[in-house]
């Protein structure tokens, strides 16, 4: 690498926090490392219903698809470890407390890639990912050293722990790579032990279909009776084994604002007086929305019965009227396992 690439390196990575980002690593643009492992992981069957990524299958295995000459990846993690002062969005993930972090990250992404190009000179092109992409960004910006994939499956960094969003930059610039991080991950398996569904096969390999995460998120329709008693207290998400890692525990504060949440999130029985416009206004902007109205009514009415909570027997009767399906049918459970009657759907 020429004095001239090291100068460019460094100059992104300048650029890169400038522009908010908390941590950037570099690192090649060849085919993830771990396609192999991905194929077997689609064919076995663990991504459930996310169609999606079985029909970007190949050009997940290969990010030049995505962009044809691209040399190297600049990855970028931003923090969304804020501190909550309100308890009320305890029944959410971390990640989704505050604004879309696609609407956040990738404009900074783009800014990134049009310095890249404005200081590389030439015919230099570049495009951004924020996981919207068919483009492994966890592989990419681990063997960038952005961090070490946990056995949770996240990535983690000393600083960080896993509370951070991955962006990255493919670009043809040829840049200086940094060095991988290694696996920190020792013999601790607190995070297999503590998922409630057993949703680990193994340490790295995760069966979606069973991880609260994917049930309450990207499953559309009924959540098995089984599995609806399992899913807790979480009404969006899960963040159980990142909340057990020990790596979290000593993690950074988080300093972007946008992320930050705003309002109150609960009583949940508010959730199930929602029409679809309502819907709308009240979680537009957010990582909410991704359920959409009626997977979020049916996980707000299992919480509501997992927790016992009898006053929301009236919001749940209103809601066995409910003109989706799988609204209708989650109320009735949630009203049975209350013991207020079978009800109707």
């Amino acid at each position: 690498m020429t004095l001239l690439g090291l100068a460019l390196g460094q100059a992104v990575k300048a650029r890169a926090l400038e522009l908010g980002f908390d941590r950037v690593a570099i690192g090649p643009a060849a085919p993830p490392e771990h396609g192999a492992e991905l194929e077997a992981w689609l064919d076995a069957g663990y991504a459930g219903t996310m169609g999606y990524l079985e029909r970007g299958r190949a050009d997940r295995l290969d990010p030049a698809r995505l962009l044809p000459g691209c040399r190297s990846v600049v990855a970028v993690a931003v923090s969304y470890n804020g501190e909550s002062r309100d308890d009320s969005w305890r029944p959410v993930s971390r990640y989704a407390r505050g604004r879309d972090y696609h609407d956040v990250m990738r404009p900074r992404l783009v800014a990134l890639g049009e310095f890249i190009g404005a200081a590389a000179g030439g015919n230099v092109t570049s495009r951004a990912a924020v996981d919207s992409s068919a483009v492994l960004e966890r592989d990419l910006a681990a063997r960038a050293g952005l961090g070490w994939v946990g056995k949770n499956t996240n990535l983690l960094t000393p600083s960080l722990g896993s509370y951070f969003f991955i962006g990255v930059v493919l670009t043809t610039a040829p840049l200086p790579f940094d060095e991988r991080e290694p696996d920190r991950c020792g013999t601790c398996t607190a995070c297999l032990d503590a998922c409630p569904t057993r949703a680990f096969v193994g340490p790295y390999v995760l069966d979606a279909r069973r991880c609260i995460s994917y049930l309450t998120i990207e499953h559309r329709g009924d959540i098995a009776g089984s599995l609806a008693e399992q899913v807790g207290e979480w009404v969006f998400g899960c963040d159980v084994c990142q909340e057990v890692c020990p790596w979290n525990r000593k993690a950074e504060r988080g300093r972007e604002p946008a992320l930050a949440p705003s309002g109150s999130f609960e009583p949940l029985e508010t959730l199930l007086e929602l029409d679809p416009s309502a819907f709308r206004a009240r979680f537009r902007g957010t990582a909410l929305t991704r359920t959409k109205r009626a997977g979020l009514l049916r996980n707000a009415a299992i919480v509501l019965a997992n927790r016992g909570e009898r006053g929301a027997v009236g919001a749940l009767t209103r809601a066995l009227d409910d003109a989706d399906a799988v609204v209708r049918r989650a109320a009735a459970w949630a009203l049975a396992k209350l013991g207020a009657g079978e009800g109707h759907c």
